[in-house]
């Protein structure tokens, strides 16, 4: 599939696995669509209800801000969000794990629309210990992206650059090998259909 990155927030891929999920929905008049897409793109910035959004069985996100307090607003650059995957969590990252918000950007033209945003695994701002606090590494990266074109809507997460963290202790590095390769063969593809679903649900 060819990646909806009009915002310019994906970086190209030049190491490891490109994980990427889309979903699509059309309307009947481009009205419609342009008034939904105020709705997703909403969606998108308010990480906190991605759990919510995404249903059962998936991560919990929460957005920290770069003093480290969970805030309760929309996401913003320099954010960081504290996800609960299901299963055990890294002890680094305090049961969490951690990545940065690089970048947002929104692109508005006559008949196209996106918002975009990039996130990278890092530490925990929490712990002195500068070692990423996630089992992606990182040179891996998430992107997040709600993209109006004409009637249709189209919600997509791309990893790219995935690899695993091989940083950490003995602990860490366990969990890290058994999370991340069931991330990188089946859990991401299955977190980001749901929560791309969630975010176009109607």
């Amino acid at each position: 599939m060819k990646e909806k990155n009009q915002s310019g927030v994906i970086p190209k891929n030049y190491t490891g696995k490109i994980i990427d999920t889309e979903r699509s929905v059309d309307f009947d008049s481009a009205a419609e669509a342009k008034a939904f897409f105020e709705v997703t793109s909403k969606r998108l910035l308010d990480v906190n209800s991605w759990g919510e959004l995404a249903g059962v069985g998936t991560s919990d996100f929460q957005v920290v801000d770069p003093e480290g307090k969970e805030a309760n607003r929309p996401v913003q650059q320099e954010d960081y969000f504290k996800v609960d995957v299901p299963g055990p969590g890294s002890m680094t990252g305090e049961g969490y794990d951690w990545v940065r918000v690089e970048e947002i950007k929104s692109v508005s033209e006559a008949d196209m629309e996106s918002v975009g945003i990039r996130v990278r695994p890092c530490p925990n701002p929490h712990n002195p210990d500068p070692e990423v606090a996630h089992f992606y590494s990182k040179e891996s990266t998430s992107n997040f992206t709600v993209t109006r074109e004409g009637k249709r809507i189209t919600a997509g997460i791309y990893d790219r650059n995935t690899k695993l963290n091989k940083e950490g202790d003995l602990v860490d590095k366990a969990r890290q090998f058994v999370v991340g390769l069931s991330a990188i063969a089946a859990f991401s593809k299955f977190q980001w259909h749901r929560l791309a679903e969630g975010l176009l649900e109607r």
